[in-house]
């Protein structure tokens, strides 16, 4: 029982500064609760972010090999998005569970450090790809891209830092990936399709996504006018009663 109400505390930890809506969040953090505890001393949230970063430039690496050595270079890529997810998922939660978090400059450098390693991925892919395919790559760099900077700007406009759009997150991105190159593996030439696929996806999501931002960002406009109007009419009651 008292193991139990220690685990509820440290999953309540983790979850500070963000909100997960993403539909496997329940299980990935109990799953983050779990292996927090059994990081190294020595190891920090940045090396923590490296070794995320590493295996972004790992599924890279290993979609060039695929292209120019064998085939089996996309079943290892699957390991890199293992690593990917550790690194990423753990590097600002062990901050928190080590009550020692930086929230401004982990945020920025979690954020850089994504785009660079989803760049190398859609550069990886851009050479694997066959000549009539390789803008591909590049559409699913933009429209990624574009849901970070929604997330970002959703941040900037309510307050609230979520990564996910919807029940999808980053980690649900990784199990399609990881999914799309088995796919690829057993039926060489699926993976054009799928991205294609998974690029119409983030197409509806990112329409969605900004229509529900624009949204908020007018009711913001609505409250702040409402307010520096009741501001400027009680500055102009009182230097009346003056």
């Amino acid at each position: 029982m008292k193991n139990k109400k220690y685990f509820s505390v440290i999953l309540r930890t983790i979850a500070q500064d963000r909100e997960r809506t993403n539909i496997l969040r329940d299980s990935e953090q109990k799953s983050i609760a779990y292996l927090v505890q059994r990081v190294p001393k020595w190891l920090t949230s940045d090396g923590l972010t490296a070794i995320g970063f590493f295996g972004n430039l790992f599924v890279a690496i290993s979609l060039v090999l695929a292209a120019y050595v064998s085939d089996i270079f996309l079943l290892l890529s699957l390991i890199g998005f293992v690593v990917n997810w550790y690194g990423d998922s753990l590097d600002g939660r062990l901050a928190y569970y080590r009550n020692i978090p930086r929230k401004w400059y982990g945020f920025s450098l979690d954020v850089t450090v994504d785009w660079i390693g989803l760049s190398l991925i859609g550069l990886g892919f851009f050479i694997y790809a066959i000549p009539q395919w390789k803008w591909l790559g590049l559409i699913f760099i933009v429209l990624y891209g574009w849901e970070m900077i929604t997330a970002q700007l959703r941040y900037k406009v309510t307050g609230k830092y979520s990564i996910d759009s919807g029940i999808f997150g980053p980690t649900e991105l990784r199990i399609v990936l990881m999914i799309i190159i088995l796919l690829e593996y057993f039926f060489r030439g699926s993976v054009y399709y799928a991205v294609s696929l998974a690029c119409l996806i983030l197409v509806v999501t990112n329409i969605i996504d900004m229509i529900k931002l624009l949204k908020d960002a007018d009711s913001r406009d609505i409250i702040e006018k409402k307010e520096k109007a009741e501001k400027k009419s009680l500055e102009n009651k009182l230097r009346g009663n003056a």
